[in-house]
């Protein structure tokens, strides 16, 4: 005798449940409860172990004096800036592969835009160190073969006056309080993020041939195609892009660590506030001042996710 149409229903729905619950005790485990336990020990003055200490929101009121983590905001809100731009090559990358006419050539495409991805991200960081290197660095190498140092000198002595580009001195990109910035700006060039890439393809994958036919019809030429079809309808995934880029780039400082040092490179022009709670945390071994910073960045976090959300909205 087979089951009732909705006992079957409640069945299926039971078996969810069964699978789900426990996914979700993991995910507060793993997830939630180190998120916990760090707005718990930012009201302690904490140095690790047993020992701590009550202080209540004393942790905050001197994260609000403290002009390094304030400065680390401003620095950090720069590179959001920054690659708000790398973002630009990626979706580029993204229409030329989707306006090839053949199928073979856009899988070899992609194919060879997810290699890199096998690459260790430690590996590439430090090939970049190297690039970076004053004396056997390839950038400084490429700046004098080309000349363009030459005029990098010209353009600081008559023109900008940085007081970074000297005619006998090769630039020091990671010693030199003026050229960090430049340095982090540089890094990742070409710029083209494979997951960003895939994103948008995704994206324009999902346009009708018809809307091509019909601008072509209309005397519409690429960069027209480019403005009024193609980017209008992949500004979804330009807006997940955007949010997770600003949420990585806040939290990040991997990048920061490996090629300036806990403390931020010369005069701390690389400090970041995630690295800025690393060095409170690990070097200093302030943790629970470390966690109120913590705390400050997930407030910031939230409330441009928040804003991103209310106020950049895609039309259907």
């Amino acid at each position: 005798m087979s089951l009732p149409l909705s006992r079957k229903k409640a069945l299926r729905e039971w078996r969810l449940y069964f699978f789900i619950v426990p996914s979700l005790v993991l995910v507060a485990t793993f997830a939630y409860f180190p998120a916990l336990s760090a707005a718990y020990h930012s009201l302690f003055d904490w140095s690790g172990g047993d020992g701590r200490q009550w202080v209540g929101l004393d942790n905050f009121r001197r994260a609000w004096h403290d002009q390094v983590l304030w400065d680390s905001f401003r620095t950090v809100s720069v590179l959001i800036a920054f690659n708000l731009f790398k973002m630009i090559p990626s979706i580029l990358m993204a229409v030329l592969i989707h306006r090839l006419t053949s199928d073979r050539w856009q899988y070899i495409y992609r194919a060879l835009l997810v290699v890199p991805m096998i690459v260790p991200g430690l590996v590439t960081l430090f090939i970049w160190k190297f690039f970076f290197d004053p004396n056997l660095g390839v950038l400084n190498r490429v700046l004098d073969f080309t000349g363009l140092k030459h005029g990098l000198v010209w353009l600081d002595q008559h023109v900008f006056h940085w007081n970074v580009f000297f005619a006998n001195v090769p630039p020091g990109w990671l010693s030199q309080p003026g050229l960090v910035l430049p340095s982090l700006f540089l890094w990742g060039f070409p710029w083209l993020g494979t997951v960003g890439v895939l994103i948008y393809l995704a994206g324009l994958q999902s346009i009708s041939t018809e809307v091509y036919e019909a601008a072509e019809l209309d005397g519409v030429g690429p960069i027209g195609k480019f403005f009024y079809i193609e980017l209008p309808l992949i500004l979804t995934q330009v807006r997940i892009n955007l949010i997770l880029l600003v949420i990585a780039t806040l939290q990040g400082y991997g990048l920061q660590l490996l090629l300036l040092g806990e403390s931020g490179g010369p005069g701390g022009r690389g400090m970041v506030p995630g690295l800025w709670m690393y060095n409170r945390a690990f070097i200093a071994g302030e943790f629970g001042y470390a966690c109120a910073v913590g705390m400050i960045l997930f407030a910031f976090i939230l409330i441009l996710t928040l804003v991103n959300h209310r106020f950049l909205r895609v039309e259907k």
